[in-house]
């Protein structure tokens, strides 16, 4: 499978474009407006029916493998592979502190 690369952030958790309420110690991710909006709705014009819905995916980054769960779009993401992770999902590679890590990979599992 074609892996993705792009900038790892965290964001405050609630309710995602998927139609899922998140919690911070969920292990799930935010992926950018531009590949969401880019895969269909079986309900146009419905978000929480886009196909990258609660599809996992498998994330690298210094060398630490975590797998995680698509549950929302990131309007805030400028890079087409970057992830909006919840704050327990970030610090499995970084300190909050650092508050963005590069050139994270990651694949749809």
């Amino acid at each position: 499978a074609q892996s993705e690369v792009g900038d790892g952030t965290f964001f405050e958790t609630g309710l995602g474009a998927c139609g899922v309420y998140n919690v911070d110690t969920d292990y799930i991710v935010a992926v950018s407006e531009a590949l969401f909006d880019s895969y269909t709705e079986t309900s146009p014009g419905n978000p929480n029916t886009n196909v990258l819905c609660n599809r996992p995916i498998s994330i690298s980054y210094g060398g630490v493998n975590v797998q995680a769960t698509i549950t929302d779009r990131c309007a805030g993401c400028a890079g087409w592979g970057d992830l909006d992770m919840t704050p327990s999902l970030f610090t499995r590679f970084a300190a909050e502190s650092v508050g963005r890590i590069y050139s994270v990979d990651w694949v749809f599992v």
